[in-house]
């Protein structure tokens, strides 16, 4: 499967710890990820994983081509909803466009684990 990892600014510690806890099964798979959340994620796990810009800069953008192209299987998006984010915008394309193409979109930590532990037991 191919999966992105994005999480704002606030929530990079916490999809880092499912990412560490989620290490083998999210090793299986090809890892897509916006700039600081690839690069915080692959130094603490080795997982490798292609990053694209930071959100802001257009990360959101990028993975929402992959999306609306058919190249994503899995979206893992942290969100933080209680902070104005400046590409608000971005976001809610990809939120929609995730909906149109039928993709599942984990917005919190427990969504998160729920399709992981979906992917250990070959659910997905």
């Amino acid at each position: 499967m191919k999966i992105a990892l994005i999480a704002h600014d606030k929530k990079k510690q916490e999809l880092l710890e499912i990412a560490k806890n989620y290490k083998d099964i999210l090793s299986e798979h090809e890892l897509f990820a916006t700039g600081t959340t690839g690069t915080l994620i692959m130094g603490e796990t080795k997982l490798d994983i292609f990053r694209y810009k930071s959100g802001p800069e257009g990360g959101d953008q990028q993975i929402g081509a992959m999306l609306a192209n058919g190249e994503l299987d899995l979206i893992i998006f942290l969100r933080d909803p209680l902070t104005a984010q400046p590409h608000e915008p971005d976001v809610s394309a990809l939120l929609r466009l995730c909906d149109v193409q039928k993709i599942p979109l984990a917005t919190n930590a427990s969504s998160a684990r729920i399709m992981l532990e979906a992917l250990k037991n070959n659910m997905f």
